[in-house]
């Protein structure tokens, strides 16, 4: 029970989980928000066209909720006029709802309906199948919730919770490196116990959700870049291009670890003994290494230096001809993920969010 509450929090610690949490919080507030002013204030018929509005314009920054609401209200504005024309002409029933959708489907594969195109027929759906009144004031009413709906969004998204999203980006980063340093611990301590195919395996499978992982940092980085755009709270810009740069980084380093586990894997396949001047050595190494990368501010420049002399100890060694190969590749991946590492350490965005 401790190590799922101890998962839980971790998960929802995590920056892309909160970020997300947050966008739930903002879409709630907006359509509660919006619901009440258009029903309960206002007591506009039709009234959900205001939440349901509200919930297709709130996004994660102030640009894409204008940039992207604006469709959302096209659309929206579109079905509600297609269904009171269709009404006006073919009078509430079957026939006129197929007609009207059909029309709506095709509305949405052209200009710039495209990408909000079932919005168009699914507020046809929701009007001529719940509308009561079909004179020309039920169309200005249902005009007027949606137009509500896109206010409250905006106030909720630009007033109430529209963060500059360079903070989270940069936590989502250390977050990374952590998670990095955690598997080559878990790797140097697997190799000291004697991993198995699967043990080694899993180590490759950590990687693919560290680039999962990596995969949400992306769009964090261009939501910071985004949440300067039209905020009011804004301060200044963000360092976009260079968070961009240290994620790069992290997807080379991210690759370089990948290299490691499958080698070690296949080494494990094919039964292979280390020969103990590399084996006691490195895994030490790796172990180290993996305990400074889970600390952002922790120095890991000076290892290259013992990965040097490693390297150049066993150049003097009698070692096993055939695996000079593994050892070689090992000792240079572990050499570029130091580089790496130091880089993304020494950035200014991580020093920043640091307070180094």
């Amino acid at each position: 029970m401790n190590s799922r509450r101890a998962a839980l929090v971790g998960w929802l610690r995590r920056p892309d989980v909160q970020s997300d949490l947050l966008q739930v919080v903002k879409s709630v507030v907006a359509a509660v928000a919006a619901w009440i002013l258009a029903d309960a204030v206002l007591g506009l018929h039709q009234a959900f066209l205001a939440p349901w509005t509200a919930l297709l314009t709130v996004h994660a920054t102030v640009y894409r909720t204008v940039s992207r609401g604006t469709q959302a209200v096209l659309a929206t504005s579109a079905g509600v006029a297609l269904a009171f024309l269709a009404v006006q002409v073919g009078g509430q029933g079957v026939v006129t709802l197929a007609v009207a959708l059909l029309v709506a489907l095709l509305l949405a594969r052209v200009g710039v309906l495209r990408q909000e195109g079932l919005t168009v027929a699914t507020t046809v759906l929701f009007v001529i199948t719940t509308a009561s009144e079909t004179g020309v004031g039920s169309l200005a009413d249902r005009l007027a919730a949606t137009a509500l709906g896109v206010v409250v969004a905006l106030l909720v998204n630009a007033a109430v919770a529209a963060p500059l999203g360079g903070e989270t980006a940069r936590r989502h980063i250390e977050d990374l490196d952590r998670g990095l340093g955690r598997l080559l611990q878990e790797m140097a301590d697997g190799l000291r116990e004697g991993a198995d195919d699967e043990r080694t395996w899993g180590w490759v499978d950590r990687t693919r959700t560290l680039d999962r992982r990596l995969e949400s940092a992306w769009r964090l980085v261009y939501e910071a870049q985004e949440s300067t755009w039209g905020n009011p709270r804004r301060r200044r810009a963000k360092d976009s291009q260079e968070l961009s740069r240290v994620l790069e980084r992290l997807e080379e380093g991210i690759a370089q670890v990948r290299g490691m586990a499958r080698l070690i894997h296949e080494s494990t396949q094919q039964a292979e003994d280390w020969d103990p001047a590399f084996r006691d050595v490195w895994v030490d190494l790796l172990d180290e290494l993996g305990r400074r990368v889970a600390v952002p501010e922790a120095d890991v420049r000076a290892l290259r230096g013992d990965v040097d002399d490693l390297a150049a100890r066993l150049s003097d060694a009698d070692l096993a001809a055939e695996r000079w190969p593994l050892y070689g590749a090992l000792i240079e991946m572990t050499r570029v993920v130091i580089d790496i590492v130091d880089d993304v350490a020494t950035s200014s965005v991580v020093r920043e969010g640091s307070g180094a």
